[in-house]
């Protein structure tokens, strides 16, 4: 009697664990879910709608389809290479007009290249005091004119006698041959290149435009002086003799030119 009472007490309390454990609660729980998920049939994947539509594509439509990228591709290579060519080609452009206005500046500060200094930042007084010295300095005057250009282009005197710091005055002379208005440009160059940081051009007609009508003559004026410095310069001791030389070109083109 005593053992069948401990057996109803055993058999109470099991179950009574069983429905008041958490652990036997969330363990059976978790066989329910997998069953219920096994039971569950599994959707296939949906196919992709890009695969399914390249599948319906002839191979001469995907060809096409090919050779349609390939030219769009090669297309804008080709538009970016001609958009850099350009690029490039006015830069080079750019820089080619900007050259000569630099190298124009550079020559007239310090006259580089053989070119008379015509800044006029260094036409102060002290610089227009002639300097007493033993000899003068001779300075000659020459010319020439473009095998384009119908004119008739001469100094009007050979030369003049100056000393440093003393200004001078010459003339050119031009006439226009032709029988239209032809628009000229001259250049010009001191010898030796040496003395040119020296020749100071006060007034001049270089590098400007001139326009001469059919048959016209005009002067043209040069109002120079030479820096007193030269007087002081080693380098001078023995230079007695400067040149200036003018070229005179065909500024604007009226009919095409061959060369």
């Amino acid at each position: 009697m005593l053992g069948l009472h401990r057996s109803i007490l055993s058999t109470g309390l099991t179950r009574r664990l069983a429905t008041s454990s958490p652990v036997v609660s969330t363990v059976r729980s978790f066989s329910i879910t997998h069953h219920l998920l096994q039971t569950q049939p599994q959707q296939p994947p949906k196919p992709s709608t890009r695969n399914s539509s390249l599948d319906k594509l002839t191979r001469a439509e995907i060809a096409e389809l090919r050779n349609i990228h390939r030219a769009k591709d090669q297309d804008f290579k080709n538009k970016t290479t001609i958009n850099y060519a350009l690029s490039v080609g006015v830069l080079f452009l750019g820089l080619s007009y900007a050259a000569v206005v630099l190298y124009r500046t550079l020559c007239a500060r310090t006259g580089f290249g053989g070119r008379p200094v015509t800044d006029k930042r260094k036409f102060t007084d002290d610089k227009l005091v002639p300097v007493d010295m033993d000899r003068r300095i001779r300075v000659s005057f020459t010319s020439e004119v473009s095998d384009i250009l119908p004119w008739r282009f001469v100094p009007q005197q050979r030369e003049v006698r100056v000393l440093p710091g003393e200004t001078a005055l010459a003339f050119y002379k031009a006439r226009n041959k032709g029988d239209k208005d032809i628009v000229g440009m001259a250049t010009y160059s001191i010898t030796p290149g040496e003395a040119s940081p020296y020749f100071n051009k006060i007034q001049c007609f270089c590098f400007e435009e001139q326009r001469l009508a059919a048959g016209e003559e005009v002067d043209m004026p040069v109002f120079f002086f030479i820096d007193p410095d030269f007087a002081n310069d080693p380098k001078m001791r023995n230079v007695d003799d400067l040149m200036l030389h003018y070229a005179f070109f065909k500024a604007q083109y009226q009919e095409a030119v061959y060369l």
